[in-house]
């Protein structure tokens, strides 16, 4: 053998367990309605990092977004199965799921969104999922009677009140229904307010100044909040219309209050629900992740803005205040 072949031998030697590492590398296939904001995405990596996981290091990570188009989300979910995906998560609502889970029965799926998994028809049960699907849920849709009781404590003049729905999203309905038997209930005149896209917000706060509504809650759906621009809640804050949000994120920026879990820790379990299946484990053995505690945040400073008083008694059982 000659010298030049023996070093060239040499090389390939040393280079091979690096190759057959970077072959290894796990891929997740990201499949989603839109773009993750930054709230969402951050705790998500945190997640994965919990697991050992970091994109670019050890783990390929491929995006695919409907862009609020949802009737793309088979079509995406199959290129992902295609690639051949390690696990796929799927997350913005339940529609990115079950396109997944209609594109394989065996790799494996993680959701992070805001309802009811079962009802949905992604799991057969919380505790015992099933199947190559499980995941996380914040159950923002169940809370929206709890809220309007919150609202009727902070804001005990305001009679009128609005649901801003995105009426494409699957998660509409429920939250309409609930509102109005809790309206029914609170002897609160409820209006039903849609928009389907950021740029129909506008025309929204419109009709819900001519509605004159003292109050506007914010539905669970992707349109407003997965972005992470929160227009909705800053343009009622220009004309005077407070907002009740799904979480803290809401609040922070102007809404009025929310009620409910910690939506970043929602992301988080996820990622570590993604690094636990890379590693081996089942997502069929893995229980939904639920919140196990609901938080009162209070935006004092949009309160003043407003004319607020907010009651003391509030004040004292909120677990967040911002000034």
């Amino acid at each position: 053998m000659k010298r030049r072949e023996f070093i060239a031998l040499i090389s390939m030697s040393a280079a091979w367990p690096a190759v057959a590492q970077s072959q290894q590398q796990p891929t997740l296939g990201l499949l989603s309605s839109s773009e993750m904001a930054d709230w969402a995405m951050k705790p998500f990596r945190a997640g994965l990092e919990e697991g050992g996981y970091v994109e670019g290091r050890n783990l390929t990570v491929v995006r695919r977004s409907a862009e609020n188009q949802f009737d793309r989300l088979p079509a995406l979910a199959a290129e992902l199965v295609k690639g051949r995906v390690s696990v796929i998560f799927a997350t913005g609502s339940p529609v990115p799921a079950r396109a997944a889970k209609m594109a394989t029965s065996t790799i494996p799926i993680v959701f992070a969104y805001g309802g009811d998994p079962v009802s949905d028809g992604l799991v057969a049960s919380l505790n015992r999922p099933g199947g190559n699907v499980t995941g996380a849920t914040f159950i923002g849709t169940a809370l929206t009677s709890k809220k309007m009781g919150l609202l009727r404590e902070i804001l005990p003049h305001v009679s009128d009140v609005a649901l801003l729905v995105n009426p494409k999203g699957t998660l509409a309905e429920v939250q309409i229904n609930e509102a109005n038997a809790a309206a029914n209930v609170l002897g609160l005149n409820l209006s039903i307010v849609t928009a389907v896209s950021e740029s129909e917000f506008d025309e929204a706060i419109a009709t819900m100044s001519r509605l004159k509504v003292g109050a506007f809650l914010t539905s669970t759906d992707p349109l407003f909040g997965f972005s992470g621009r929160f227009l909705h809640v800053k343009k009622g804050l220009l004309q005077g219309i407070p907002s009740i949000g799904v979480g803290r994120e809401d609040v922070a920026a102007g809404g009025l209050f929310c009620y409910g879990p910690n939506l970043s820790d929602t992301w988080r379990q996820a990622g570590v629900y993604v690094g636990r299946i890379l590693k081996g484990e089942k997502p069929s053995e893995l229980p939904v992740v639920q919140p196990t505690k609901f938080e009162l945040v209070i935006n004092l400073k949009t309160a003043k803005q407003l004319g607020i008083d907010i009651p003391p008694s509030i004040l004292t059982r909120a677990d967040e205040v911002i000034e």
